[in-house]
């Protein structure tokens, strides 16, 4: 009890690390640094040295939101977050090429917490992992790294994220945030914690096992519905029928969801279920709808690419002399986020058949494209040009082309196909 208590009183006034910069790190310690002491900590000395001058490269944080956060630094040091009391873990964890669940950032992040872990100190998970995944496997890794034993010399609690990228409206504070502990007492001490920030408000789950579940399947639940409609558009396609009509129609209902067709990536939706899955399937049970669902948009690219394929030689365009136009690389509408984008799906399945692709994307850094894919993006598309036109994503933007601007890409025999709804009906030639 008394190293609870002693726990929970450094929470009031302790200092924070927060371990991983990235989409979600950075708006934690801007928010936290407005009242309290703040190190963040990355191992990228390109990222910390950004950060430093003031600037966010991913575009979700604004420059005045630095000289707000008053009390933060950055660090690519170890060493220099050794004095925190709290310690908040964001990093990516994202699946591998088999589509299982890849821990090594989370763990990695584990072993340098863990090296400079103290007596009384807390440690705080927000990454996306299974359920059991911060006892069962993060937890052995501070003990190890620390010579310290979990509940009685150091705590650990588990806070998912839920950032939205390119969402300016639903902001870190405006999100109600789910929040746990590994006992009683630092569980309270937690959501106290987080209430200074969030003015959504929380939800102090039961467990911490019971709140990495609940960030999992808030996705999977997604993942399924989106699946659920793109299998619909590729129903009514074959019946040519509009999907978007559809889903109006059905939408004046009160209880209808609003979700629309599309290639599902990202380091949420796209992933989430996979770790759902393993762990699952680690336990003795084959999940079938989950698995159902994500093979079904996984398979969504390919299906693009064979429609776009079959209306171009249906207009004897030889498919082998084509040239595409893929507006948009980023995984969802204005954001710069490439990670798991799945318009990379489409890209390759029109690369096999030797047709040449550009990619232009206003919002994604070329050398990341680059980097991550190989993909060199056109800065500018010319006019005249291409076979087809692909609508992937729905920046601001493509909306504030016209349909006329958008043909003026083409060809005078061309196809353009809009897979987010960006024209209105008839402007385009294929739609899911």
């Amino acid at each position: 009890m008394k190293c609870c208590l002693m726990a929970e009183i450094s929470l009031k006034s302790a200092k924070i690390a927060v371990v991983g910069l990235g989409y979600v790190g950075l708006p934690l310690a801007l928010e936290f640094a407005k009242t309290r002491v703040v190190v963040g900590y990355d191992i990228n000395e390109v990222r910390i040295a950004e950060l430093k001058s003031g600037q966010d490269e991913t575009l979700e944080v604004e420059p005045e939101q630095f000289l707000a956060a008053r009390h933060l630094s950055f660090t690519n040091q170890p060493a220099d977050i050794a004095g925190c009391t709290v310690y908040i873990v964001t990093v990516p964890t994202p699946i591998d090429k088999n589509k299982r669940p890849d821990l090594r950032l989370l763990l990695k992040a584990s072993e340098t917490v863990g090296r400079v872990l103290k007596f009384g100190d807390v440690v705080i998970y927000e990454s996306t992992v299974y359920p059991g995944c911060t006892e069962e496997d993060c937890v052995p890794v501070l003990e190890r790294c620390s010579g310290l034993e979990f509940n009685k010399d150091f705590f650990c609690g588990y806070s998912p994220e839920r950032i939205n990228p390119g969402d300016k409206e639903h902001r870190l504070s405006l999100i109600k945030k789910v929040t746990s502990g590994s006992t009683p007492d630092i569980a309270r001490a937690i959501d106290q914690l987080y209430n200074e920030i969030i003015t959504a408000g929380t939800h102090q789950a039961e467990s911490i096992k019971v709140a990495e579940a609940a960030k999992v399947i808030e996705n999977t639940q997604r993942d399924l519905n989106i699946a659920l409609i793109n299998e619909l558009a590729i129903i009514f396609n074959k019946m040519d029928i509009d999907t978007e009509a559809v889903l109006k129609a059905a939408g004046s209902k009160w209880n209808f969801l609003p979700f629309s067709p599309g290639l599902v990536g990202g380091h949420c939706i796209g992933v989430d279920p996979y770790y759902l899955t393993h762990k699952s399937e680690a336990i003795g049970y084959k999940p079938q709808i989950i698995l159902a669902g994500r093979r079904l948009n996984d398979s969504m690219g390919q299906y693009v690419a064979s429609n776009l394929m079959r209306a171009m030689t249906e207009r004897s365009i030889i498919l082998e002399e084509a040239k595409v136009l893929v507006l948009g690389l980023a995984f969802k509408e204005n954001c710069s986020d490439i990670r798991n984008s799945r318009v990379v799906d489409l890209i390759h399945e029109l690369n096999e058949c030797k047709i040449e692709t550009d990619v232009h994307d206003p919002r994604v850094n070329p050398s990341q494209a680059l980097d991550e894919y190989g993909i060199s993006l056109t800065a500018k598309p010319k006019n005249n040009t291409y076979d087809g036109i692909i609508l992937a994503v729905a920046h601001d933007e493509f909306k504030q082309l016209s349909v006329e601007q958008i043909r003026a890409l083409g060809k005078s025999n061309h196809v353009i196909y809009d897979l987010k709804y960006v024209l209105k009906f008839g402007e385009g030639d294929l739609r899911l």
